[in-house]
């Protein structure tokens, strides 16, 4: 009888969980959220609908951001530095989003440099355009708009900033809240201009014309803001005057062109603003471009060797976020891939590999007096290794091909794929520890293929190497690796390649000598001890995975992942119990661990908004643009590129780069100190990286105004930063 109704209880426990997860889960989508604050920022999503949100009315939406004092966001031109604010809609089909109807700029300047932007309130209107295909939920009446939007927001120093935002705008009902807001914001939009206004090339100057203007503004003195990147030099002086063209009035100016064009645009849209009668008024041209542009900077001829082969510090950390061209390094890939094997080999000592190596010496002391199982043990290793390697370069080269900015140990930047790994080893550990036994859990096929193919135990955790070690940047691998990312994909497949065969030639080396079963003790009781000692190194993986996870998702993922680990050794636990109280304690401990999961899960996989670098009175955010806005002023700069998950990184900080020595030297030489946190992923560190020849962290880079950016090596040492602030000292 009891045997027919546990079936039902099983049934009810899983619906009754199941149900929980769905409504635990509607909770979470039905929250709204409209205002995100910062530090230095109140960010708010608005909108305009007075007359309902059905098809065919009239919606504008917009993001207002108030800045605290002396603080200010991007216009669509930055200027000489910063980054524009992007906005990312969510949208019901039927529905689409304009782009941003962007209110007239202030010049900001800074020191040698010149920035475009807003500061106190600004709003950045959108239109919205609502098709008949827009049809309202049923379980709603409202529009739903959720919008992603990230600002770089600057003083001194910078903060990339985003947030997310939600709102529920109704389709009948009228939404005139901030009627006020849009309306200052639409006033504040330039003029278009008509006439045939144009620009001419002339040498290093560009010759503006601009026709259309009004009467009223005869002898004033204009701003003047090009819509296009790059094109002038903003800080620079330049000349304006009024002329007459029969009875038109006709507004003429000099500019100098940017040293550091990238464009050369045949329609050049501008904008000009007047202050009349104590308003700033203002107008908009598209201006023919006739003449031909000079050549493009750094077009033409080809890179010195090494750093000094980079382009200008000014784009070396501009934050584009399209790649830049590879980096031309003379040594050839014979060099490169000397040094991907050097590179490989030196993995194995890095803190990464460190759980990993217990696992190798389990396989040693597995085959200890079994020759045959060394050689097939370390082969079927050292093929795991270097077919991993390979698979994560294709993947990096594939998704960079399509246009991400991606780097090496890209994965990590993932909160879902620390949390996968921290249950990995979680998993690994206990089984070492004795708690159970795989064997309990899997069919009797697969053991008994296990058994008849021993190497599939080598082969895997070969990959679990590569997949532990991805953090880490050994010497000699870091020019590798930039110089991979940017030659024919076979060519940097073979980098990839020759990397995994360095870092399984130790191993291969050590399975094929006969002398080291010689040296390993007899099989006995031992083994059991040490088999059960080497689930500590698993369980300290777990402990900085779950701090890694802590710096992505935050103190709230940390802790929900830490619950999920304990409700998990519970559910293996429970499966090692036997008769009717594995029954019973299995199916709550597998019942809690999925309300765990449902409740709380999203907190693991969830990316907290704000870096974990934090400004202070050393060490300051890096952001696009700073590194130029220092070295206007004159200082140097060094840079630390560094990631929660890069261990390296981590003991550099921790030892180097507290060294009392080491940073009274770096203040007597007044060296600014930025740090460039890749723990999440940031296209504009991406794109940095790349043009220091680079793709992973760590990278430790000394900028200096007028100078080739000097790399230094990836394990830092005392006497290495002494010794390049010795030679900043002395020139």
């Amino acid at each position: 009888m009891n045997c027919l109704k546990l079936p039902h209880r099983l049934i009810f426990a899983t619906l009754f969980v199941a149900f929980c997860t769905i409504t635990t889960g509607a909770r979470g989508q039905n929250t709204s959220q409209s205002v995100v604050n910062t530090e230095q920022v109140r960010a708010e999503l608005m909108v305009q609908a007075p007359d309902g949100a059905d098809a065919g009315k009239s919606v504008w939406l917009g993001l207002q951001l108030t800045h605290l004092p002396e603080w200010h966001t991007y216009w669509k031109n930055p200027g000489d530095s910063g980054l524009p604010t992007t906005l990312q809609w969510t949208l019901p089909a039927g529905v689409t989003a304009g782009e941003i109807a962007w209110p007239l700029p202030k010049k900001i300047p800074l020191g040698n440099l010149a920035n475009y932007g807003y500061d106190g309130t600004v709003l950045l209107p959108v239109p919205l355009t609502i098709t008949p295909a827009f049809k309202p939920s049923l379980l709603s009446s409202g529009l739903e708009i959720k919008l992603k939007a990230t600002w770089l927001v600057c003083r001194l120093e910078c903060v990339p900033q985003d947030g997310e935002f939600v709102l529920n705008v109704p389709v009948r009902g009228s939404t005139a809240l901030n009627s006020a807001a849009f309306a200052a914001s639409l006033k504040a939009q330039p003029a278009a201009l008509e006439g045939d206004s144009r620009v001419a090339v002339d040498g290093k100057q560009l010759k503006l014309t601009v026709v259309g203007l009004s009467p009223t503004l005869r002898g004033k003195q204009l701003e003047f803001f090009p819509e296009t990147p790059e094109l002038i030099d903003p800080a620079a002086t330049w000349s304006q005057q009024w002329t007459k063209n029969g009875q038109s009035d006709v507004w003429t100016a000099s500019v100098p062109l940017s040293g550091l064009r990238s464009e050369s645009p045949t329609l050049m849209p501008l904008v000009l603003v007047a202050d009349v009668n104590g308003q700033r008024q203002g107008f908009r041209a598209q201006a023919q471009v006739l003449g031909n542009w000079p050549p493009v900077a750094g077009a033409t001829g080809s890179s010195p060797p090494g750093p000094s082969g980079l382009a200008p510090v000014r784009v070396g950390n501009s934050g584009a976020t399209t790649a830049p061209a590879g980096p031309q390094v003379s040594f050839g890939l014979w060099a490169a891939l000397l040094g991907a094997l050097l590179g490989g080999m030196i993995l194995n000592l890095m803190p990464c590999v460190f759980p990993v190596l217990a696992i190798k010496v389990m396989s040693f002391t597995r085959h200890a007096h079994d020759r045959r199982g060394h050689r097939v043990s370390g082969l079927a290793y050292s093929a795991g290794v270097v077919l991993s390697f390979l698979a994560l370069g294709a993947l990096l080269i594939g998704l960079r091909s399509a246009g991400e900015q991606l780097g090496w140990g890209f994965q990590l930047q993932s909160p879902a794929v620390v949390a996968a790994l921290a249950v990995l080893f979680t998993v690994i550990g206990l089984n070492l520890a004795g708690l159970f036994e795989f064997g309990r859990f899997l069919p009797n096929a697969v053991l008994t293929l296990e058994a008849k193919n021993p190497a599939v135990n080598a082969f895997l955790s070969g990959m679990l190497a590569v997949a532990i070690a991805s953090p880490c940047t050994a010497p000699f691998m870091g020019a590798s690796l930039g110089l991979a990312l940017g030659l024919p994909p076979l060519q940097a497949l073979l980098i990839f390649m020759t990397l995994g065969i360095g870092m399984a030639l130790p191993y291969l080396a050590a399975s094929l000598t006969p002398a080291v079963a010689r040296w390993l003790p007899r099989p006995g009781a031992w083994m059991d001890t040490f088999r059960r000692a080497m689930a500590f190194p698993m369980f300290a993986t777990v402990v900085w995975l779950v701090w890694v996870l802590g710096q992505q998702s935050g103190i709230d993922g940390a802790a929900a992942l830490l619950a999920l680990l304990v409700s998990l050794s519970l559910v293996l636990w429970s499966l090692t119990l036997k008769g009717r109280s594995r029954v019973v304690i299995a199916t709550i401990s597998i019942a809690t661990l999925a309300l765990l999961t449902g409740a709380i899960g999203q907190n693991v996989i969830k990316m907290a908004g704000a870096s974990r670098v934090v400004s202070n009175s050393r060490w300051q955010l890096w952001a696009p643009g700073r590194v130029e806005q220092v070295l206007a002023t004159g200082a140097p700069v060094f840079v630390d590129f560094t990631a929660a998950w890069c261990v390296t990184c981590q003991y550099n900080e921790k030892t180097t780069l507290v060294n009392p020595e080491v940073l009274a030297d770096f203040a007597a030489n007044k060296v600014t100190l930025l740090r460039a946190d890749w723990t999440q992923r940031d296209p504009a560190i991406s794109a940095a990286l790349a043009q220091l020849g680079r793709s992973g962290v760590p990278v430790y880079v000394l900028y200096q105004d007028g100078r080739a950016p000097v790399v230094l090596s990836e394990i830092l040492s005392v006497q290495e930063v002494r010794s390049m602030l010795a030679k900043l000292k002395s020139s």
